[in-house]
């Protein structure tokens, strides 16, 4: 008999950014757990988040594709509104969606700095925001935020990605402090070195470059797949993880450990 702590039947989940990489693993993971999910992406990517709505779909979920810029802060409430209009309710929310653009801190434009924390940070703020409300309302939610290996340690050349990061793991806490009364937990995964084409796009590599640069640098010995961290979403999403909040679960390969 399978363990029915895990189980996501029955539960509605949003995942922001899940047109590709590690939004689309995990919207895919949570539809295998049992979620019916929300697929959801900025207007250039609405091709590639109906395939991602497809594979949904493959898993017996229900689902349904949504525009979603989270740089448009104006425009995530009336997105909310109608995923709990379509869907009847949300439950889970991932925020994924996220930019790095790895510079020097010498290179480094204001434009670089607010793209990327404005997408990173305040933009999955405004997102919680948003959700909390219908899960206030029906007394019970998940909020998984996507953060990095990042939330907790330093590197060179990504100063604005790491004081995105850095803020994505304290506003987990904050906000877990705060809505725990309503029986909302807020978490957040930080992967490690992750294969995903947002990753090969901002550097410029190929995979066996990014291996061979990665290999003596943390335990795994190898780039993440995004597939390996759906069984933290999974948990986190869960009725197991009802006592768990404030946390950042890192799924790092061992980076953090050196």
């Amino acid at each position: 008999m399978a363990y029915s702590g895990l189980s996501l039947e029955g539960k509605v989940a949003l995942v922001t950014g899940s047109a590709r990489g590690i939004g689309e693993a995990l919207a895919v993971g949570l539809a295998e757990a049992g979620a019916d999910v929300a697929v959801s992406d900025m207007a250039s990517r609405l091709e590639l988040a109906r395939d991602t709505q497809a594979k949904v779909e493959a898993q017996g979920a229900r689902s349904a594709t949504y525009e979603l810029d989270v740089l448009d802060i104006g425009g995530i409430q009336p997105v909310i509104e109608r995923i709990v209009s379509d869907f009847g309710k949300l439950d889970i929310l991932v925020n994924n969606a996220g930019i790095r653009i790895p510079k020097p801190a010498l290179e480094v434009t204001e434009a670089d700095w607010d793209a990327t924390v404005d997408t990173n940070l305040k933009g999955l703020f405004f997102c919680a925001q948003a959700a909390v409300r219908p899960m206030i309302e029906q007394g019970w939610g998940r909020i998984i935020n996507i953060g990095s290996q990042f939330s907790a340690v330093g590197s060179a050349d990504r100063a604005p990605y790491i004081a995105s990061k850095h803020g994505v793991a304290g506003l987990t806490r904050s906000l877990a402090a705060e809505w725990a009364q309503y029986a909302v937990t807020v978490n957040a995964i930080g992967p490690g070195p992750t294969e995903t084409p947002g990753v090969l796009a901002a550097y410029n590599r190929t995979p066996e470059e990014l291996q061979a640069e990665y290999e003596g640098r943390f335990p795994l010995g190898r780039r993440m797949q995004p597939e390996e961290l759906v069984g933290a979403a999974v948990y986190l999403a869960s009725p197991s993880a009802g006592a768990t909040t404030g946390h950042l679960l890192l799924v790092d390969g061992g980076w953090t450990a050196l």
